[in-house]
């Protein structure tokens, strides 16, 4: 029954945007506690407020849809460049980037070839599909490594968030191009394919990089009165960057991407201001994106593509990825269980329901099949993939103890004193004693344990428990290595 009036006000409308902000925002809080991917949650509050659900708003305009998703994917990807860090990143750009373009082709001609001969889909239909599912999502990868707190070893994360922040693009790319073969199939425009494909890359690239340099440049000699205006400068120059690189046939997610990475590797002014605001921006058109999409949906379509979808997820998941991963990386030294990781891993998001929608909006044969299909293959990847990620890591023993260095400071001319954040493992042998029994270096002091997000400070009873952060103040780095000993932690 739908209890929302066909003709209900902007009151009306601001009223159900913020219960179901607020609803996804409790779902979230949820996930973490049940170990359910907030991701999928915030779809099922979109598709429970559709026309379907209990609230009934009827939303069936994919034109909208794919204009907001646009705007929400490069406000995410910009937010994803922004806190990439390329002295992190630059050991293992090699590596991301064969992900990001070698992995997508041979996911998409895999999944492809396999969904041309299992279903009545031709074979340009069933690459058009593969491609729409072939890149990673940037917001599920980001979130989902965020949320989970992992320290993964070799590097393992870096990959996965430049190969996710750069992967859209060519799986963009590739579903516009096979969009348009669709609807004017000529042979003699797929001759064309690599060779636009390099100048839309290049052209995004270029844009990215120069739009980067002139936001630092504009940001600090515009002087602006107010600090808050930062953030709306920096935005709206990340949305020319898009929109410009896009007029000139480049790739508009490549272009506002890297134009995150230039920022975010620059000295501006208020640029604490405008990374937090933009991580809050993010976060906001994340959820936004997935309520939409949900709301998109129709679930009384999904059941007839079930079987079907599950059988391209279990292919694409199990077979596709992993072929793309292995093949990707064998030029680069990458150890077996850091591959099997990665293969496993592939997470898809909100990027492939709102590529889906182009060959929806366009009227391509079948796109509403194709439509249905993606959304069910989104589901099953972030419940199983996003679900399992912490559990696979430590099956294949690639989890570490994050260790972070949060401040450096001299209280007198020959002292430098380091606070540096510690997590007890496990299996650590200090879980459970009281501190006063471990053999704590006398020059170290644990200022505060973070358990549960909540704040303890420390006595000589406290008894320390698995996951607890240690705050500890030492005199110098060096005494590092005895303290992790001492709590009997890697």
């Amino acid at each position: 029954m739908n209890i929302i009036p066909h003709n209900f006000t902007i009151e009306g409308f601001l009223l159900v945007l913020s219960l179901l902000l607020f609803v996804s925002l409790a779902a979230s809080k949820l996930s973490g506690k049940f170990g359910i991917p907030a991701l999928i949650l915030f779809l099922a509050v979109g598709m429970l407020a559709g026309s379907n659900g209990p609230l009934g708003i009827y939303f069936d305009d994919p034109n909208l849809a794919q204009s907001f998703g646009i705007i929400a994917l490069s406000f995410i990807l910009f937010s994803g460049g922004l806190n990439t860090r390329m002295e992190e990143m630059r050991p293992v750009i090699g590596k991301g980037l064969s992900l990001a373009t070698i992995g997508v082709l041979i996911t998409t001609v895999i999944v492809g070839l396999a969904i041309h001969l299992l279903t009545d889909l031709n074979i340009y239909e069933g690459f058009l599909l593969g491609a729409i599912v072939s890149s990673t999502d940037a917001a599920a990868v980001f979130s989902i490594l965020q949320s989970r707190s992992l320290n993964l070893k070799h590097r393992i994360a870096q990959v996965l968030e430049l190969e996710s922040g750069s992967n859209d693009p060519m799986a963009y790319f590739l579903t516009i191009t096979l969009t348009q073969y669709l609807l004017n199939p000529n042979p003699g425009q797929l001759g064309w394919i690599l060779p636009n494909f390099v100048i839309n890359m290049a052209i995004g690239a270029i844009v990215g990089f120069v739009m980067g340099k002139f936001t630092i440049y504009i940001i600090n000699k515009i002087h602006l009165q107010n600090p808050a205006l930062y953030p709306v400068l920096s935005f709206s120059l990340v949305l020319f960057s898009y929109s410009f690189a896009n007029l000139i046939q480049g790739n508009g997610f490549l272009a506002v991407y890297i134009t995150g990475i230039i920022l975010g590797n620059g000295y501006f002014i208020n640029k604490n201001t405008i990374v937090r605001f933009s991580d809050g921006i993010a976060w906001l058109m994340q959820i936004l994106m997935f309520i939409t999409l949900g709301m998109l949906v129709f679930p009384d379509q999904i059941p007839p593509v079930i079987g079907i979808g599950l059988i391209i997820s279990l292919i694409l998941i199990f077979i596709a990825r992993p072929i793309s991963v292995f093949v990707s990386l064998l030029f680069y030294k990458v150890n077996l269980r850091s591959k099997i990781f990665i293969s496993l891993i592939g997470l898809r998001g909100a990027s492939p329901i709102v590529f889906a929608t182009y060959p929806l909006i366009a009227g391509i044969d079948k796109s509403n099949m194709i439509f249905n299909i993606v959304f069910f293959i989104v589901i099953t990847s972030v419940l199983l993939q996003g679900s399992t990620i912490s559990i696979l890591a430590k099956i294949l023993k690639l989890d570490k103890p994050i260790v972070r260095k949060l401040k450096s400071f001299k209280l007198y001319d020959d002292i430098k004193n380091e606070l540096t954040e510690l997590i007890i493992s496990k299996n650590s042998t200090s879980v459970g004693k009281e501190l006063v029994e471990l053999k704590f270096p006398s020059t170290s002091l644990i200022v505060l344990i973070n358990r549960e997000n909540k704040y303890i400070t420390p006595k000589g009873s406290t008894q320390l428990m698995a996951n607890d952060k240690l705050l500890i103040m030492t005199e110098s780095k060096g005494e590092i290595p005895n303290i992790k000993k001492c709590l009997d932690i890697e």
